[in-house]
């Protein structure tokens, strides 16, 4: 569990403005200092399952929020997960759907 004074020093650290202790940065920078706990502890404890399941929401909660800020503030984002030393988000390949005429439009042009 994280002290009140490592959270607090988070949020000092974090924050966008004087009242702000809920940003998405702040909440991604506590869930990683939650999670760097957790997973230390399950070196440990390797059969502590509840603590994994817990581990395991965290980083769910986490990769949310880290999505929201990407597509929210994408300068941000980038200097969150520089700063917080995380590995930036993996995207999937979008698969465009074409029409019968942009098909069409394609093949044309390949000939």
């Amino acid at each position: 569990m994280l002290s009140a004074k490592k959270k607090q020093s988070l949020i000092n650290k974090y924050k966008k403005h004087d009242k702000d202790t809920g940003s998405a940065e702040i909440q991604i920078a506590i869930l990683t200092e939650e999670i760097k706990e957790l997973t230390k502890h399950l070196k440990d404890h390797k059969h502590d399952h509840s603590s994994r399941r817990g581990l395991l929401k965290k980083l769910g909660e986490r990769r949310r929020l880290m999505r929201y800020l990407e597509s929210d503030n994408h300068e941000s984002y980038l200097s969150l997960i520089e700063a917080l030393k995380i590995k930036p988000l993996k995207r999937e390949a979008k698969v465009e759907v074409l029409t019968d005429e942009e098909k069409e439009e394609v093949e044309e042009e390949k000939k």
